[in-house]
């Protein structure tokens, strides 16, 4: 049986974000920094992984995956945190009301450990919705 968690999903902009944007998206500095969830430590524990490990996050809207990391605020359990990008939208309501911006806060999410999962750059990403669209 494989372990997972329940979790409240937000999203936002980071500082090391802003640093990693300079360059390419398809760097590995911008996946590094913002390819990942933070989550509490005790949340990692339930699922048996360690910092830097892959991690599958899925909602209703899609899924990912990304590296587990240590959260920076907290303690926080079952909130975790996605930076904004090509990994958040991949979970996030396309749904904008309007507003021209979908909601980044409240995702109800599960996460599962994925030990052999690679985290996608985000032209893969692109292309993995594309295709996914197309089928």
């Amino acid at each position: 049986m494989t372990n997972s968690i329940e979790a409240n999903l937000i999203s936002g902009r980071t500082v090391w974000q802003g640093v990693a944007i300079e360059g390419h998206k398809h760097d590995d500095y911008y996946i590094k920094t913002c390819g990942i969830v933070e989550m509490d430590v005790s949340d990692m524990k339930s699922l048996h992984v360690f910092p830097g490990q892959t991690v599958m996050v899925r909602s209703d809207h899609g899924e990912v995956v990304v590296r587990a990391v240590k959260a920076t605020q907290g303690p926080h359990p079952g909130l975790v945190f996605i930076p904004m990008g090509p990994w958040a939208n991949q979970v996030i309501s396309p749904k904008t009301y309007s507003t021209g911006m979908p909601h980044f806060k409240g995702v109800k999410v599960s996460i599962v450990p994925a030990p052999n999962e690679k985290v996608l750059n985000g032209i893969e990403l692109l292309q993995k919705t594309t295709l996914n669209l197309e089928e």
